[in-house]
């Protein structure tokens, strides 16, 4: 084998300068500046992107990035984090300094594990961690007063995290499709424990993702009709019976 021909085969990543990382700024309709990188076919955070800190919102989504760096320390102002899609294996311990953080999204990456610092993000709102390789939470996200939705599908979970249910303003826990062993979950306030969906907006999943969660809700869909079918059905039969007796 020639020299430097197993180093071809290896995935580069696109190099993105500051100028173009400029460019993906965007203005939201409510005036929130946006840096979006996502599918740019990069496998590690551009350093570059550190001198645009000011940032409110960031999708790094659709990549191939394994390791965030430190210096997302530095963007303090942000309040939405999108990550998912990724080949992220850990979260580093510099996550806790997002004090203004209310969406982070780590769907569909390979964490088997979550920093304790995660549970400083006290303003944290959405927390989505589906389709991972979890099989605990850190108990500091029960500190999280401010959680209301937690997506916790397709992940490798045997227990329910119980000190979820403690979180005052918690709406709803998404469970399914973990190998959790049958345990009776007592609350006292309306909490969702719910199987049906992911707590992301469409725009946000990748098209692999998507294709899923609409072929599983056609399916469901198609299920519910044919019970309701075979209910009418037995219903006709019944009174065409009383009918000729």
């Amino acid at each position: 084998m020639a020299k430097g021909t197993k180093a071809k085969r290896k995935t580069k990543s696109k190099k993105i300068t500051l100028k173009m990382a400029q460019n993906c700024v965007e203005l939201t309709l409510d005036g929130k500046r946006r840096l979006d990188l996502s599918f740019k076919g990069i496998t590690a955070v551009p350093k570059c992107v550190q001198k645009l800190f000011h940032m409110d919102e960031v999708d790094l989504s659709r990549n191939m990035i394994r390791k965030i760096p430190d210096f997302i320390a530095q963007f303090i102002k942000m309040t939405v984090l999108d990550l998912h899609s990724n080949y992220l294996e850990e979260l580093p311990v510099a996550i806790g300094y997002l004090q203004n953080l209310k969406v982070l999204n780590l769907c569909n990456n390979r964490l088997t594990s979550l920093p304790s610092e995660l549970g400083l993000l006290n303003k944290l709102q959405t927390l989505n961690l589906g389709l991972n390789q979890l099989e605990a939470l850190p108990a500091s996200i029960g500190a999280m007063e401010e959680l209301r939705h937690i997506g916790l599908s397709d992940n490798r979970f045997t227990r329910f995290p119980g000190f979820l249910l403690k979180l005052k303003k918690l709406e709803s826990i998404k469970m399914d499709r973990n190998p959790i062993i049958a345990e009776k979950i007592c609350t006292e306030k309306p909490v969702s424990i719910s199987e049906s969906f992911y707590l992301v907006k469409e725009s946000f999943l990748c098209k692999e993702c998507l294709k899923r969660c609409q072929a599983e809700r056609k399916e469901v869909k198609g299920l519910a009709r044919m019970r309701l079918f075979i209910h009418l059905l037995t219903v006709f039969h019944i009174t065409q019976y009383l009918t000729i007796m």
